[in-house]
């Protein structure tokens, strides 16, 4: 059964109002537009009647065929607005990013962290060298320690205490640390200990030393002859490889009779006398142990001192002109 003419219009005037009143109130008035439109589309063209060309009718037809343009439109606009809206970033706001750049988590310091863990320790040797944190203080040491090897750190003082008890020490190498403070008896407790090196650093005085002490190597220091004692090494007997050169030293220290071999190059000596190396009122000592010694590098003329060698093997090293 066909519908007449005039419900057709009054069916379309209905909807037409009804989605002004969605699209005016309706937050989500694009959903609800699509949804008239497909209520519309169930209303077939064929039910209007044009017979008769009566106002209602002609009105009908206006009304639908500004909807049909107006729809498509409004659609376009709606589907347009949707895809173009973005979505809202959240913004994290950081205060200082400078700032945040500098901070660098504090680590461990190498006082805090056990000895075994920061450096090497095998069969009675440990070895720290170079170590990461900054090694500033000798370490605590294994009890059973023989061999100590930390060379290269930032180590500035040696106190009394860093050794103590450490009995069955043999030998301690501080190359290349900033050492220039060594408290008194630091190495008096250790009766055992035959090398000691402690090159490259900022020494000014040599320390006091074991008696039994086979190696002694301070060069590259900053030794002065006021800071060696007259018996710094005379009375060690045992003493057999003197190593003081790149210093500051003037004169040359008095010698025990067990050296092999003593470095004095790079220092600051003017003059020798007969008493430096041999016995100036005898003939016929012969100082036998002597293989080596050095004096290059400094102002004095060696062969101005004859006397001075006569008892070596050989003559020293160093300057003649």
């Amino acid at each position: 059964m066909r519908e007449s003419p005039l419900f057709c219009f009054l069916s379309c005037t209905a909807r037409s109002k009804q989605t002004w009143a969605l699209i005016k109130g309706e937050k989500n008035w694009t959903e609800n537009l699509l949804g008239l439109t497909a209520d519309w589309t169930l209303s077939p063209l064929s039910s209007l009647s044009l017979s008769g060309d009566t106002p209602d009718t002609m009105m009908q037809l206006r009304t639908l065929i500004l909807t049909s343009v107006m729809l498509p439109w409004m659609l376009s606009s709606a589907a347009k607005e949707k895809h173009m809206r973005k979505p809202k970033k959240e913004i994290v706001t950081v205060q200082n990013y400078d700032a945040l750049q500098d901070v660098v988590p504090a680590g461990p310091r190498a006082d805090e962290l056990p000895t075994c863990l920061l450096c090497v320790c095998l069969s009675g040797s440990v070895y720290c060298e170079e170590v990461t944190p900054e090694m500033s203080a000798v370490p605590a040491l294994p009890k059973e320690t023989a061999y100590l090897y930390a060379r290269f750190n930032k180590i500035r003082r040696i106190r009394h205490r860093d050794f103590a008890d450490m009995a069955t020490l043999k030998r301690i190498d501080l190359t290349g640390n900033l050492i220039s403070e060594i408290e008194d008896g630091a190495f008096a407790k250790l009766p055992h200990l035959e090398e000691l090196n402690l090159s490259e650093n900022r020494l000014t005085k040599v320390p006091a030393l074991p008696a039994k002490l086979l190696s002694f190597n301070a060069n590259f220091n900053q030794l002065r002859a006021q800071g060696v004692k007259p018996a710094a090494f005379r009375k060690l007997t045992r003493l057999t490889y003197l190593y003081l050169g790149n210093n500051e030293l003037t004169a040359v220290p008095q010698l025990p009779e067990s050296l092999h071999v003593v470095h004095l190059h790079n220092n600051n000596i003017w003059t020798i006398t007969d008493e430096t190396f041999c016995k100036g009122n005898s003939s016929h000592y012969i100082r036998s142990n002597m293989e080596e010694v050095r004096l290059d590098g400094n102002p004095v003329a060696l062969s101005m001192h004859p006397d001075s060698f006569i008892c070596l093997p050989s003559l020293p090293i160093g300057w003649y002109d």
